[in-house]
């Protein structure tokens, strides 16, 4: 009987990717893949170790599976991904219910770990983060009309307050040819829209390339059949070039036009002690020249509240510009200080008390802001990819170019005909709920 191996994949898309990847390695390696975790021989936890929240929620994963394996009902347990990266030895030492303990540079390796654990070793390895693999066979574990397609890994911008330049270390890019492939991979098994991922894809090629080329990959991407959505996530606002902005106003009907940029703050002394360039004045620039000239934009950000020395005034600043520029969608996240960087080393450090009031503050008047863009699209008729059936609200729901995987909002609506998931089809909004629209597909 085939050894049974179930992978839980913590984090963001990025990391997703890295699971798919080692995933194929692990069917190729002669294992069953199991869907239920918790029915299986060999579990491995991808872990993600970026904020507090995030590293609780890994051990809290890892320890769920160290009780299964007590009980007997798991063989092995491996651990990799961030948190296993960043902490090392140290979640070898802390969690000796672990099989495997594996850094991003030896997910290669997998199989091969896999094989030693069941043999009755512990395995603590760990190599270069360059040795991470970007590119390979995938097993995708999304729905299965849309994937993630990552463009390269680690960061070099070395903002002050995150640890991913320690954890996957400097940017490094995927040659355009590499990941073009890959898209027409994708495309060759049913995906229709491709989610780019990086941690800063507008820096896109400049290690290899000696200057950006994004443009350049999207102009490629847009020519790939079958693929109806392309999506950019986590754009840097400081290198969002003229020349990005119309290749994406040039391929308006493949290119959605969404653009995910996390801005973080507003305030310029803010800014500085995050180690980020701009301004109030050139966020508001960029965000106007998004809007002039690319119809029908809708721009999603994040902003991080209660930094270090923050001010009552800074904070005020910082809810002004976010009602001002009323973006379509928007995160708040308590400033988080992580051991090894700089901003955690700050004085004015604020209490959690504090930093989770502004966030609400910002989320609030950001439901607000929601509401009243939904009302405008009243009447309007949306293209909408489905997603599935909710048998509770007795409709289908999906989702428009206005919204990303798994983090925006959906849109419910009535069908008089069968759908399927991946299905695009026309919805007349007539309604909306909460932060979500409604509506009827049009025959």
């Amino acid at each position: 009987m085939a050894i049974k191996v179930g992978m839980v994949s913590l984090g963001c898309a990025k990391n997703q990717v890295d699971s798919e990847i080692m995933l194929a390695l692990i069917r190729k390696g002669g294992y069953e893949l199991c869907t239920d975790s918790g029915s299986c021989d060999v579990v491995i936890i991808n872990t993600c170790g970026f904020i507090e929240d995030a590293k609780r929620e890994s051990i809290e994963n890892i320890l769920e599976f160290c009780t299964l394996k007590k009980e007997g009902r798991i063989r092995a347990i491996v651990v990799t991904g961030c948190l296993a990266e960043r902490y090392r030895e140290e979640v070898a030492k802390e969690i000796p219910e672990a099989d495997v303990i594996l850094g991003i540079g030896k997910n290669s390796e997998i199989v091969s770990a896999i094989e030693r654990a069941l043999r009755g070793e512990t395995v603590v390895e760990f190599g270069d983060k360059q040795d991470l693999p970007l590119s390979g066979e995938r097993i995708l574990s999304n729905l299965p009309f849309f994937a993630y397609l990552k463009i390269a890994d680690g960061c070099s911008n070395r903002c002050s307050y995150c640890a991913i330049p320690m954890i996957r270390g400097d940017y490094r890019s995927r040659a355009v040819e590499d990941i073009v492939a890959e898209g027409w991979w994708l495309a060759h098994h049913g995906v229709k829209e491709i989610n780019i991922v990086a941690q800063d894809p507008t820096r896109y090629g400049e290690d290899l390339y000696g200057k950006p080329q994004l443009c350049r990959l999207l102009e490629e991407l847009c020519k790939i059949e079958g693929i109806r959505w392309i999506r950019l996530l986590y754009l840097y606002p400081e290198r969002i070039s003229d020349e990005l902005i119309a290749c994406m106003a040039a391929h308006r009907q493949q290119i959605v036009p969404y653009i995910d940029m996390p801005i973080q703050h507003c305030n310029e002394q803010i800014l500085r002690r995050m180690n980020r360039p701009g301004s109030r004045e050139s966020l508001e620039s960029l965000v106007k020249r998004l809007r002039e000239k690319i119809p029908g934009v809708v721009l999603r950000t994040t902003l991080i509240c209660g930094f270090p020395g923050e001010t009552q005034e800074q904070f005020e600043e910082l809810c002004d510009f976010a009602r001002r520029m009323r973006f379509e969608r928007l995160g708040c996240f308590a400033y988080s200080p992580e051991e090894g960087t700089p901003a955690a080393e700050m004085e004015g450090q604020l209490d959690k008390q504090m930093k989770d009031r502004r966030c609400e503050i910002i989320m609030d008047q950001q439901q607000e802001i929601m509401e009243s863009f939904n009302r405008l699209k009243l009447g309007q008729t949306l293209e909408v990819v489905v997603e599935g059936y909710d048998r509770y609200a007795e409709s289908y729901f999906g989702r428009s170019y206005m919204d990303a995987p798994d983090i925006d909002t959906k849109t419910f609506f009535q069908s008089e005909r069968p759908l399927a998931i991946g299905d695009f089809v026309q919805v007349h909004i007539e309604d909306t709920i909460d932060c979500d629209l409604y509506g009827t597909v049009e025959e």
